[in-house]
């Protein structure tokens, strides 16, 4: 697969107790985009932030959160990450999702 200079990043916000049909979400949304055949996905683990609801979540010990913060970034072109909105549409209940300009430099696999 080869991607275009000119891509978009799609990114996803969520909580890591957020769930969907049984299964973690950030789960969820990595194999659905892996169904769609996008480029490919990653999820980051935060170690502290807060969203809309301004609760904070850290992973200080003394304030252990069960909720921390994932990202979910997906790299591709527009048409293709237009694919899977409706998906997120459905199952983001909380959360931020964004698509910003990204230049690929380079996207290489064996």
């Amino acid at each position: 697969m080869k991607l275009p200079e000119q891509g978009k990043l799609l990114r996803i916000l969520i909580g890591e107790s957020d769930h969907y049909k049984g299964k973690p979400l950030y789960e969820a949304i990595v194999l659905k985009a892996r169904e769609l055949n996008l480029a490919g996905a990653t999820v980051l683990k935060g170690v502290m932030g807060f969203g809309a609801n301004s609760r904070m979540h850290t992973s200080k010990v003394l304030r252990l959160s069960e909720d921390m913060p994932l990202i979910i970034e997906i790299v591709d072109t527009e048409e293709k990450l237009d694919l899977i909105l409706p998906f997120l549409e459905e199952t983001v209940l909380e959360g931020l999702i964004t698509i910003e300009d990204v230049r690929v430099i380079t996207y290489k696999h064996n």
